[in-house]
């Protein structure tokens, strides 16, 4: 029974970028190539301009080889690139919070209106 189906969308690491496509690994020694036809409806001048090596993407199965364990893949059409996800930190207040911005700006105003009708 094959690992991956022709069809599904699976999760892999760029290994390679050259002029006609992307190389991408997966788990249990499988791996497969983008071909630069693959990569976007529109016209693909350099592979790096859409991912670097590295990358954990998706990609789409076009085709399965069992016997080499290659896989022909597709990121046209499908969100390929993983989003980030960033750590929320709560925002922490200074002890004189806007005290200090109450205090300085009037002082702040009057230097400038000084300044400029010099």
């Amino acid at each position: 029974m094959a690992k991956y189906k022709v069809g599904s969308i699976i999760k892999g690491t760029v290994s390679g970028i050259e002029s006609y496509g992307i190389f991408v690994s997966f788990e249990e020694y499988y791996s497969g190539l983008i071909h630069i036809s693959e990569i976007s409806e529109r016209y693909v001048k350099d592979p790096h301009n859409y991912v670097n090596i590295g990358d954990i993407i998706y990609t789409k199965v076009l085709d399965v080889d069992e016997e080499t364990l290659h896989l022909k893949l597709s990121i046209k059409n499908i969100n390929y690139k993983l989003k980030k996800k960033y750590k929320k930190h709560p925002i922490v207040e200074t002890p004189k919070g806007f005290s200090t911005l109450e205090k300085m700006l009037p002082i702040w105003i009057k230097e400038k209106i000084s300044k400029q009708k010099i």
